[in-house]
């Protein structure tokens, strides 16, 4: 097994990494993306033998992440519970989780609750209003990891991260296009991410999904690091222009603003209490 260090003549080198936790990550995500698969098909994605993937296979099934049924083999429900662990001790999950069911009732639509890991957006909540449409996407959209150039959401993170860490997603994941109007231009996108700083919130016209509107605010602490963000997403029939560019941003700002100013109280009384 490879002994994971730092190459000596080169303090700055990054570590270098671990080849069994990679092809085991490797294995986790292509369960994810097929739902279930038998072990010829799992050698041939990740492109190793049969025996060694079975090797693979059975200490994830051993280490529970893993289970297997007729010769097919799942993500276990074991990862609920590493993936409840981490939602659930996450400041913004716990205060915002509120907020954005208010949100959802008041606006009849889908809204959302998205930190930033790896360069992508990760949903930490949804909530459906009564009016929502879309329930098979949204439901496979919690599931994946969005680039954060496409969304309402993403954009408002991006605006108020470091430009360096821009940069690095951006080399990183690219600008891919989801629709015509998905914003694929370097200095493009970094003239919109002015234009949200300046304005304090995103808009994510038929970006994503045509037909489809989003507006997005970002959540920051008292020092002003980006958080997350949240966002309410609708179609055009229902998020029309005057709804659309002034209604709607009003609403999710006020919101945004209301998560941050619990999430910094919270904060004040951790300290009085020490």
């Amino acid at each position: 097994m490879t002994i994971i260090g730092m190459a000596k003549s080169d303090n700055t080198a990054a570590p270098r990494t671990l080849k069994t936790v990679t092809r085991s990550v490797d294995i986790i995500n292509l369960l994810m993306e097929l739902d279930r698969a038998r072990l010829t098909e799992i050698a041939d994605h990740v492109n190793m033998s049969k025996s060694t993937t079975y090797t693979y296979l059975k200490s994830l099934e051993k280490s529970g992440l893993i289970s297997r049924t007729q010769n097919q083999y799942r993500l276990s429900a074991n990862m609920l519970v590493y993936g409840g662990y981490v939602r659930n001790n996450n400041i913004l999950y716990e205060i915002g989780k509120p907020e954005i069911d208010a949100l959802a009732t008041e606006t009849g639509q889908y809204s959302h609750l998205v930190i930033e890991e790896h360069g992508r957006g990760i949903n930490l909540y949804k909530a459906k209003g009564e009016e929502a449409v879309g329930d098979d996407y949204q439901i496979a959209k919690f599931q994946q990891r969005d680039y954060l150039h496409i969304t309402a959401s993403g954009k408002a993170i991006l605006a108020y991260l470091p430009e360096e860490r821009v940069r690095e997603i951006l080399n990183t994941h690219g600008l891919p296009s989801r629709t015509e109007e998905t914003i694929t231009d370097r200095d493009e996108l970094f003239n919109e991410l002015d234009d949200i700083r300046e304005r304090g919130f995103a808009y994510n016209d038929e970006e994503e999904i045509e037909g489809f509107r989003a507006v997005g605010a970002p959540i920051r602490d008292r020092n002003g690091t980006i958080l997350g963000s949240l966002s309410v997403s609708a179609p055009i029939s229902i998020f029309k222009d005057e709804r659309f560019y002034d209604e709607i941003p009003e609403l999710v700002v006020n919101v945004a603003n209301i998560i941050e100013v619990n999430i910094n109280m919270s904060h004040r009384s951790s300290e009085i209490t020490e």
